[in-house]
Parts: C-alpha cells; sequence; structure tokens
C-alpha cells in the first residue's frame, strides 16, 4: 500500500478503493448522441401509424400502436438490464396505458377535440 500510495495516492483510493478508472468515465456527448438517436426513432414509429392509418381509425391506431411499440421497447430494458422481460413489459405497458387514459380524461374534460 505504501508504494500505491507513494505516487499518486488520490489515484490509487479510486481506483482500487471506489473502482472509478480512465475507461470508466462519463461521456456526454456519446450519451447525447445515442439520446438523440433513440427519442428520433421512438418518435417516427407513431408518426409512421399517422401516416398509414386511416383517419377514421387513427386514435385507436395510435393508442394501441403506442401500447405494443411500450412492450417492446419494455421487453428490449429487460433484456438489456437483464430483468424479468414479462414483467418489465408489463411495467411499461401498464404506465402507459394508465398515462394514455389520464391524458384521454384531461382532454376529454375540458373539452378538447381531435
Amino acid at each position: 500500500s505504501r508504494e500505491l500510495m507513494a505516487k499518486d495516492a488520490l489515484g490509487a483510493h479510486a481506483r482500487d478503493e471506489l473502482g472509478i478508472t480512465a475507461t470508466g468515465i462519463a461521456r456526454p456527448i456519446q450519451a447525447a448522441l445515442t439520446s438523440a438517436a433513440t427519442f428520433t426513432f421512438g418518435a417516427s414509429l407513431p408518426v409512421m401509424i399517422v401516416i398509414i392509418a386511416p383517419p377514421a381509425t387513427l386514435i385507436v391506431a395510435e393508442s394501441v400502436g403506442a401500447l405494443v411499440f411500450l412492450a417492446v421497447l419494455g421487453a428490449v430494458g429487460g433484456v438489456t438490464g437483464g430483468a424479468n422481460v414479462w414483467r418489465a413489459m408489463a411495467r411499461v405497458t401498464f404506465w402507459g396505458a394508465l398515462a394514455l387514459a389520464v391524458t384521454a380524461s384531461i382532454g376529454r374534460l375540458v373539452g378538447t377535440t381531435l
């Protein structure tokens, strides 16, 4: 420990005690670009439904499509995070459906029409 601490005490402590290394540092540019790409892809899916679906079925198609996309993203998140895939899908889909219902209820409450 004396040899490790003699040259770079702070670096040795950060590396050996806390697990902080140069390869484990944050990369904000990469995170921002990844976030922008995934957001753009995720936003394009409902837009494709608007383009494809007939106007008479647009609300139902958009709602069902959004829930399907949320289920797929929940599964991807479950696989990526090492969690139970079905539980992740159910959780994301449930909260997404709840958000859709609350949003639709507020719109109906204030008299907004589509």
